[in-house]
């Protein structure tokens, strides 16, 4: 009897490391999201002189006749052919976007606290492009992944 009791508190015991990684746990918050541009993204520049890509990505919820849309602001610090790739995405393409999630608060001219969720890009698929204009040809699938 004492050995089932063992048994069973031993299997509900959590382990001191975890079984896949010798590595201490550390926190973090990702956040994926599947949704349209809003618009074509954009090249800005820090305060330091570092230049990044920004775009909006919008997600859809609720039934058909009473939708609502979500915007989400996603920053991008890529490089190269992966910068090129993202600043050439048209607006309205459907996206895939893994992010890093972070939460900062900041202060306005007035003073006025106010928290801001920052996403960083990590990776970045295209599911479908927008459907062309008449007289532009035809509509277009194309599926590419960008990634860390």
């Amino acid at each position: 009897m004492y050995a089932a009791a063992s048994l069973r508190a031993s299997r509900f015991a959590l382990p001191s490391t975890r079984t896949f990684s010798t590595t201490p746990r550390a926190s973090f918050a990702k956040m994926q999201i599947i949704g349209r541009l809003a618009a074509e993204p954009e090249t800005q520049t820090t305060k330091n002189g570092r230049e990044y890509v920004r775009y909006a990505v919008g997600t859809d919820d609720g039934p058909r006749v009473n939708r609502q849309t979500s915007w989400y602001k996603v920053t991008c610090f890529d490089e190269g052919p992966r910068r090129d790739f993202l600043l050439n995405l048209p607006k309205g393409t459907l996206i895939h976007v893994d992010t890093n999630a972070t939460m900062a608060t900041f202060e306005d001219e007035s003073g006025k606290k106010h928290t801001r969720l920052n996403l960083l890009q990590r990776s970045i698929e295209v599911l479908s492009r927008p459907r062309r204009q008449e007289g532009e040809g035809e509509s277009e699938v194309e599926e590419a992944t960008l990634s860390e």
